[in-house]
């Protein structure tokens, strides 16, 4: 079976598997709290689980994880470790850039975290990328987006960071390190405040109810996750 990680490949392998306009996969994952329950890198196991499943799908090259976003929100808690807003668009800048040089022109950017910010951020790179490279087809998106979208798990609407998906999701893909929590929190953010600490309106860490999650709700959410990331890809870049 060819390799699909790039990272694996030698380099007449990779030039080789260029020839044939692979969808060039960059995962961008984080590292920032998510509760007491779930572990810090929890945003790159669940993003680099569905682009491992999602390679095997489609004729692709999977470059190696960005570990790292921006994480303003949950900036103040033990062991985030936030990379600038400019600091991040200019990291997804330089590796489109790059996928260009080596002749790439399908590319896909899924992040597993989905903070505002970090993903205007890595949108904006693939923006400025498309303008002056009219050749290059680019998604942007966070496996998150597509969550709420699978309605029939009846996830609540103010379930998101570290809440019932989320736990779900890592219950099923890492059971060793993580589990349910043990409380549920429903922020609310005052409107149109820009905020300090933004962090004190969820003091847990957590925006939903992770003790309702189960491995067996997880593996479905990514089931789905999978599902219409091959819809969205096979319709928006073939």
């Amino acid at each position: 079976m060819p390799r699909k990680h790039a990272k694996e490949m030698s380099k007449d392998e990779f030039r080789s598997a260029m020839k044939e306009n692979p969808i060039v996969i960059l995962p961008i994952g984080a590292m920032e709290e998510h509760g007491s329950h779930l572990p810090l890198g929890t945003d790159t196991f669940e993003v680099e689980y569905v682009v491992d499943r999602l390679a095997d799908r489609l004729n692709a090259i999977v470059l190696p994880t960005v570990p790292y976003g921006e994480c303003r929100s949950t900036y103040n808690f033990p062991g985030t470790i936030s990379l600038s807003f400019d600091t991040l668009k200019s990291i997804a800048t330089d590796i489109i850039s790059e996928v260009l040089r080596h002749k790439g022109r399908r590319m896909l950017i899924i992040s597993g975290h989905a903070g505002g910010n970090h993903m205007v951020a890595l949108k904006l790179a693939a923006q400025e990328a498309v303008r002056q490279n009219r050749d290059l087809k680019i998604m942007v998106l966070s496996d998150y987006d597509l969550v709420p979208d699978f309605k029939e798990a009846k996830i609540p609407e103010w379930d998101g960071h570290a809440g019932m998906a989320e736990t779900s999701r890592m219950l099923n893909i890492r059971p060793d390190i993580s589990r349910k929590g043990r409380q549920a929190t429903k922020p609310k953010s005052p409107e149109h405040m820009i905020l300090p600490d933004p962090e004190r309106l969820f003091p847990s860490g957590i925006m939903g109810d992770p003790r309702k999650a189960s491995p067996e709700l997880g593996s479905r959410i990514d089931d789905f996750i999978l599902r219409r990331l091959v819809a969205m890809i096979r319709k928006n870049l073939d």
